[in-house]
């Protein structure tokens, strides 16, 4: 029996919503402007359904049709854009040609360990559990979107598919030795944007996009402040700029462009007019010359969080800083050292006595 409810959208606009349910077949759906398409088409679907003559959404169109339509309408406005259709090609070449229909978990699964299993592009190593999460993330989210915007399906097959346990993340910071050999390298470095690049983010931790999508408009000497826009949270935050990294700002301020508002814009060979400075190369060589093993630029980021926790600066200042929504976050960066540790614990037994 058709069901029809009627929708009033935020702009005013109304919509028609058809709820199909028969004993014997699965419930169907669709959305109309009009009120009189919806009894027509209500009236036409289920004779066809009592006739076995009717073959729903999920049965006309592809998996690949769906997740063209999630790129071409919601991705756009994703701050991860660039990365969800990167995983989004891995199922559109895997299960692309398959009908919505035939998509289930059990071919989900399949496809979840046979990615887990391949590994990294440029030999980057092992893929771990959280790389595969991320990408069944992003076919999740397209399949929502075949579900609640597209109509296109009855339900999400993603709820049924179990994701892989994910480390607690990676515990590494420059320990007091490091720092200086790390800077020192920095320092000796050919490349004019390392060192600035590498001060900023240790002293604010901010996100290696943050700081290298900094421009000048954002910078406030006077106030010896920087104000990031666009953050991975959404929210506005504004880090300080103090010792060196302020010292590199107000020479950069004297000589700067005037036609390019980028503190760090990329070489006169970039593809991309709006490109910033590359400095996987640079960076490596620093690495490689302070003969420091084992550490990402994000590591910067863990670095600036866990010398702030060793300084007594508490949880919710260190989440403003950071930009982190909650405290759980902080307390993921926030490492401690060793020697910090003993520290702590010794003060503590002197205190109790023991």
């Amino acid at each position: 029996m058709a069901a029809i409810e009627k929708r009033q959208g935020e702009d005013g606009s109304t919509s028609y919503r058809v709820k199909i349910r028969l004993r014997g077949h699965e419930p169907v759906s669709a959305t109309f402007e009009r009120l009189t398409d919806a009894k027509t088409w209500a009236a036409q679907t289920e004779t066809e359904i009592k006739n076995n003559r009717y073959f729903g959404a999920a049965k006309r169109h592809t998996v690949k049709e769906l997740i063209e339509a999630y790129e071409k309408d919601a991705v756009p406005s994703l701050k991860s854009a660039r990365a969800v259709k990167l995983r989004l090609k891995y199922w559109t070449g895997a299960v692309g040609h398959m009908l919505l229909s035939e998509l289930n978990a059990q071919t989900i699964k399949k496809h979840r360990d046979t990615l887990k299993a391949t590994p990294k592009e440029r030999g980057e190593g092992e893929r771990s559990g959280a790389d595969v999460n991320r990408a069944m993330a992003a076919l999740s989210s397209a399949l929502t979107y075949g579900v609640k915007e597209l109509e296109w399906l009855e339900e999400n097959p993603m709820v049924r598919v179990r994701k892989f346990k994910e480390s607690d993340g990676r515990v590494r910071y420059l320990t007091e030795n490091e720092v200086p050999e790390l800077l020192k390298a920095c320092r000796a470095s050919k490349h004019e944007h390392l060192l600035l690049a590498v001060l900023l983010s240790l002293s604010t931790g901010g996100r290696q996009s943050e700081i290298m999508n900094l421009t000048w408009k954002l910078i406030d000497l006077k106030g010896q402040t920087a104000t990031l826009l666009d953050t991975k949270n959404g929210n506005m935050r504004v880090l300080p700029i103090v010792g060196e990294a302020f010292d590199l700002l107000k020479a950069r301020a004297k000589v700067r462009k005037i036609d390019d508002d980028r503190l760090f814009p990329a070489g006169p060979r970039a593809k991309e007019k709006d490109a910033v400075a590359d400095l996987r190369a640079p960076w490596t060589a620093a690495l490689a010359a302070a003969k420091i093993t084992d550490f990402h630029w994000h590591d910067l980021r863990h670095t600036c969080a866990s010398y702030m926790a060793m300084s007594g600066v508490s949880q919710l200042e260190m989440a403003k800083l950071l930009g982190h929504k909650t405290l759980a976050m902080t307390m993921r960066y926030s490492h401690l050292s060793p020697q910090r540790t003993i520290e702590l614990a010794g003060g503590l037994a002197k205190r109790l006595g023991i």
